[in-house]
């Protein structure tokens, strides 16, 4: 029977950095208990922006240096393969946030071979399987293997569908595939008159049937499914051909390449990231650029790159890329029903339309060019009703962090779970609006966001693509579909919100912030928050300010950076650009940007201060400083105040 030999040392990542300091200089700690444990160590922790550029043996030499403990970041390079570690212990929600297989891959070639923790986000988690990286919850076996006791595999997967269970017996997702994904063909389950959600719904008409998958995509099962869309970005397009010509060889048959998009939307400011030219990583930046372009024009793929290469763009000195990868999928790929994968955690962006959209990693991707299949646990849906009118001056944002904030989310009721959205007041939110509550479903830790289609979905379409879509009667959720959980939220009630640095779980209400801390950056933009409905935003509140002569304090810096290159043409067209530059905001090309640490708007020290629409404000996310997030009029307000305020305080400041 087939073992798991764990001869290596127990790396406990503990709240206490003295503990981690110590485990590093070669002692071994007593098994701490569960409240000296870090909880939500996040994917930028373990892989950080600045190692992302590599996807070969080196990153065994970085897992955990961006980890954060008492203030510090305790593990250098090289501490855990030099140190011998062989096992990783932490707490509840391990490996949040992006859905970068960097991470668990570096655990591995730096000799991490199985990971405890309270409990793992879903991306983490499948990434850890597809490269045969072993998880667990069970902490009973920490003593078992301090005793030299090899850990029986079956044991280890007995937990897991088996789905999940089959690809870590075969050592990983392409070895799997490579042995049993020959034979693909639609599932042939019969239907149901059980209520059903939409998302259940969508996946019964994409379900495919292999080896190891049944006929019936029940909760919790390991499927694979059809995906209507598959879009990859520059930093996993050099692993993921990589992978493929290791295991596959040269040239590859990539199935239905039309339905392959590919982006180049992170890196394009990169020349003017502190973080990528202090660390000298441009060199390397080319080099995932290259490789992402060659494997493109190898097999033919739509890629939408930097503007500086597109027609009409081409002038001297242009920056940035097309557009942000979710962004476009909404923009001008997703329709209602269909499946979109994507190689970010944000990838639920285009759920907003009505379509299952989820994030994958970088093995599952390019399992899913070969095969057209995607693997994925069947997830429960939770519903979230948000219901009455939504005050002035609180958009979509606001809601978002409000739901954050929630106990039972932070205790992680989310993790892995469809996120429907729905009630009044998504009924009035436009789509724009949508796709903030759905893309920020990667902070709440579910699988996707979603909402079913209606009229505002075909005013949309209509209106961004020009096509005249029909609702069918099917794109909705029966009455009494079943749902882990339903959450019901007064938006009347509400006010406008912040996250405070740290997590975008700590939430708060502006209202209740006593101390109002000072703002050296303010940053809009982002795929969260740079779309059309976002400048909207932005310009109300920055036009009020022009037309009273104010303008942003020399001691702060505002950003706005376009999602789209489709956004900045309607800002021009409806004359935003002349207010954004009368009050002294710097105007930036459509990129990632500030928000992956990859350009202008980051931090480049601990002491200063941003107040950022990104998504996510986890310890070294977007530099070195403190991140608060808010909602884009939040931004542009605190920004002319110089310390957190909102606009309603700004306009009862200048009557």
């Amino acid at each position: 029977m087939a073992t798991l030999e764990l001869s290596g040392r127990i790396l406990f990542l503990c709240k206490d950095a003295d503990a981690v300091e110590r485990q590093a200089r070669g002692a071994d700690l007593a098994t701490p208990g569960p409240q000296a444990l870090r909880d939500d160590v996040s994917t930028d922790e373990i892989t950080p922006m600045s190692v992302l550029t590599r996807f070969d043996e080196r990153l065994g030499r970085v897992p955990y240096v961006g980890f954060r403990a008492d203030g510090r970041n305790p593990i250098a390079m090289d501490t855990v393969r030099n140190g011998g570690f062989c096992v990783t212990v932490a707490g509840n929600r391990y490996g949040k946030g992006s859905s970068r297989e960097h991470s668990p891959l570096a655990e591995f070639r730096a000799g991490i071979r199985l990971v405890i923790a309270r409990s793992f986000e879903r991306i983490y988690r499948q990434n850890a399987d597809n490269i045969g990286l072993f998880t667990s919850t069970d902490f009973g076996l920490i003593e078992r293997i301090r005793r030299g006791e090899a850990i029986d595999i079956e044991e280890l997967v007995a937990s897991r569908d088996g789905l999940a269970a089959s690809i870590l017996r075969s050592g990983g997702l392409l070895k799997y595939g490579a042995q049993h994904m020959r034979r693909i063909a639609p599932a042939t389950s019969s239907a149901s008159d059980a209520p059903r959600t939409l998302a259940a719904k969508i996946i019964e008409r994409h379900v495919l049937r292999t080896e190891h998958t049944g006929e019936s995509p029940a909760p919790g099962a390991g499927m694979f499914v059809r995906a209507d869309w598959r879009f990859i970005h520059e930093y996993y397009t050099g692993m993921a051909t990589h992978m493929l010509h290791a295991t596959f060889g040269k040239p590859l048959s990539l199935h239905r390449p039309e339905t392959i998009l590919a982006f180049e939307d992170h890196l394009s400011y990169s020349h003017k990231s502190e973080l990528h030219v202090r660390n000298g990583l441009l060199p390397d930046v080319r080099e995932l650029s290259a490789a992402h372009r060659q494997f493109a024009a190898d097999y033919g793929l739509k890629n939408h790159g930097y503007l500086s290469e597109l027609p009409g763009e081409r002038r001297e000195g242009v920056e940035g890329s097309e557009g942000i990868s979710h962004a476009m999928m909404a923009e001008r790929y997703a329709l209602p029903g269909q499946v979109v994968v994507g190689t970010d955690s944000h990838t639920p962006h285009s759920g907003a339309l009505g379509c299952l959209a989820f994030g994958v990693g970088t093995t599952d991707m390019a399992n899913a060019f070969v095969t057209g299949a995607v693997r994925m646990t069947v997830p429960q849906s939770l519903r979230v009703n948000f219901q009455g009118p939504v005050p002035a001056g609180v958009t979509a944002k606001d809601l978002v962090l409000h739901l954050l904030a929630q106990p039972e989310i932070r205790a992680g009721a989310g993790v892995g779970k469809v996120f429907e959205f729905a009630g009044s007041a998504v009924a009035q939110l436009s789509t724009d609006e949508r796709t903030t509550l759905t893309n920020m479903t990667a902070e709440l830790g579910g699988f996707t966001g979603l909402v079913a289609p209606d009229a505002e979905t075909v005013r949309f379409l209509k209106a961004r693509r020009g096509i005249d879509f029909v609702v069918e009667p099917w794109m909705q959720s029966d009455p009494g579909a079943p749902y882990a959980e339903v959450i019901d939220i007064d938006c009347a009630a509400l006010t406008p919100m912040l996250a405070a640095p740290g997590d975008p779980g700590n939430g708060v209400a502006l209202h209740d912030l006593a101390q109002r801390p000072q703002v050296d950056i303010a940053y809009g933009g982002s795929c969260t928050a740079g779309k059309r409905e976002d400048f909207d935003h932005y310009h109300e509140v920055l036009a009020w300010a022009a037309a009273r002569g104010l303008r942003v304090p020399a001691s702060v810096k505002l950003y706005l950076q376009f999602g789209t290159s489709d956004v900045r043409d309607y800002c021009r067209q409806r004359g935003y650009l002349e207010a954004f530059e009368q009050v002294g905001a710097i105007l930036l090309e459509p990129a990632c940007g500030a928000c992956a640490n990859c350009g202008p708007g980051a931090s480049v020290d601990a002491d200063q201060v941003t107040i950022s629409a990104i998504n996510r404000n986890f310890p070294g996310r977007s530099g070195p400083g403190q991140v608060w997030l808010a909602s884009p009029p939040t931004v542009v307000a605190s920004a002319l105040a110089g310390r957190i305020a909102s606009f309603g305080e700004l306009k009862e400041r200048y009557p």
